[in-house]
């Protein structure tokens, strides 16, 4: 039987708006959720039970007031732990931050707050965001909710995790090679990478870098735009935001007409590491597509040097933010915040310059891609979860591996190019875990690439085998 946790945002919202359910009501049905699971899976690393159920409390005497109500008024939200979050512990995954707790809200926070949202637990991350799997050394591992031997992926994968076991409604996320939608792929549910702007944040190191954003995640495409709604703005400290941009217009979607659209699919981009598995799993929903779109055909997007590319690019962001932890001493970062600052020194300005230039070649040949096609689907993950111990896996079905990123190419090139990718649920792989469809949209048409997912989402709703796939939470429980 379902629990008030297993709603939909969108209908929780609706809900405490007609008065038919409480804000208080809701809050404890998802503390019992996260005591019942949470043991199991190790998502939600850090709460404020205490002040979330008194921001309940004044959430339903606002409505009963009959005072106007945020977007997200009395809808509890988990935070992803790089998210700076005022009197609750946040640690970046690092010991250095192990106690940190801090004075404010960065910006994106306050905006959640500001439409009502009750922020009471923080989710699980890799050491600063670093990494393909959620591990580190201050809270652990976090475990794939269909199986928490299994990792969950990174580096939102703790917000992934909760949202999949229905701890929480709505949680936060980042991306810069694939951290919103390669979580979403393993736990089953949504991650949108928007635009680079369209949700600003005053924290970038690297304001002109469209690599690092941050986004919504959902359980359903509906409930991450009007997550998305909320975070999204302007603010002067970006020098990416766009000041003319309306985020009310993010929230409420209506599903495209899929015959109209000409869609490609790419399985590798032409470059990237995929297991056998994955490429069959693909081909076969690329088939199941196929009748109900206008066009679908394969295409290889012109991706040639991103590797290299991305390899130097990433790397700048680590020298601009460790600097003074690695001077001071190497061994204050973890392995592999340390390993990509280390190869950051070995590049020169002109590998700067040259990976610069191709990137801006590769963008420049997307947008022609784009003047073919309406989107791009690509798979999510390139390979099916791997024990949750492991910081990366060394192989993928009999293909070497040198590193955690060599499973990323299927996200970072779209990264590289600044579009907006959206990952939906779309049944599960050959090993039974989820399977995510990446859904690329045009440069700067976020509303559009939601509203394809809504209508790829619906098509998949009415096939069992495409149709999103649930964790046992009764198992969970009782693991926990």
């Amino acid at each position: 039987m379902s629990a008030l946790c297993d709603l939909p945002a969108v209908t929780l919202r609706r809900l405490i708006g007609a008065r038919r359910i409480s804000p208080v009501e809701l809050l404890e049905s998802c503390i019992a959720r996260i005591e019942a699971v949470n043991p199991a899976v190790n998502a939600i690393v850090a709460t404020d039970f205490d002040r979330g159920r008194a921001l309940a409390r004044g959430a339903e005497a606002k409505v009963m007031r009959g005072e106007a109500l945020g977007p997200l008024h009395g809808l509890p939200v988990g935070i992803k732990d790089l998210n700076d979050t005022e009197g609750l512990r946040t640690t970046y995954g690092s010991p250095m931050f192990a106690e940190h707790v801090p004075a404010r809200d960065e910006r994106v926070i306050a905006a959640l707050k500001q439409a009502g949202a009750i922020v009471v637990a923080k989710t699980n991350t890799p050491e600063f965001g670093t990494g393909g799997n959620t591990i580190n050394d201050v809270y652990g591992a976090t475990g794939n909710a269909f199986d928490p031997a299994l990792s969950c992926a990174g580096s939102s994968g703790g917000s992934g995790v909760a949202l999949a076991a229905s701890m929480l409604p709505l949680c936060t996320g980042s991306d810069t090679g694939g951290s919103l939608r390669k979580p979403a792929a393993w736990s089953g549910v949504v991650g949108f990478r928007p635009t680079p702007g369209l949700v600003p944040s005053e924290k970038r190191r690297q304001g002109l870098s469209v690599l690092s954003v941050q986004g919504p995640m959902g359980r359903d495409v509906a409930d991450t735009a009007l997550l998305l709604g909320a975070m999204a703005g302007t603010d002067s400290r970006d020098p990416m935001a766009n000041p003319l941009l309306s985020p009310e217009a993010l929230t409420l979607r209506r599903p495209v007409d899929l015959s109209s659209l000409r869609v490609a699919f790419s399985v590798d981009l032409g470059f990237a590491p995929i297991a056998p598995s994955i490429r069959r799993v693909f081909e076969g929903r690329m088939a199941a597509i196929a009748g109900s779109v206008a066009r679908c055909e394969a295409e290889n997007p012109d991706m040639a040097g991103i590797e290299r590319a991305y390899r130097v690019i990433r790397c700048t962001n680590f020298l601009a933010s460790f600097r003074q932890y690695y001077e001071r001493d190497p061994a204050l970062l973890g392995r592999n915040t340390r390993s990509n600052y280390e190869e950051g020194l070995r590049y020169t300005l002109a590998d700067l310059a040259a990976a610069n230039a191709e990137q801006t070649r590769v963008y420049r040949a997307f947008q022609g891609f784009f003047e073919r096609h309406d989107l791009l689907l690509l798979p999510c993950q390139a390979l099916t979860p791997f024990p949750k111990e492991l910081p990366f896996p060394t192989e993928m079905e009999g293909i070497p591996l040198t590193g955690y990123f060599d499973t990323s190419g299927i996200t970072y090139g779209i990264s590289m190019t600044g579009h907006p990718a959206i990952c939906i649920p779309c049944g599960r792989d050959e090993a039974g875990m989820p399977f995510g469809l990446q859904i690329v949209g045009p440069r700067g048409r976020d509303g559009f690439t939601l509203d394809a997912a809504l209508a790829l989402e619906q098509l998949f709703a009415d096939t069992p085998a495409l149709a999103r796939p649930l964790p046992d939470i009764a198992a969970l429980s009782i693991r926990g």
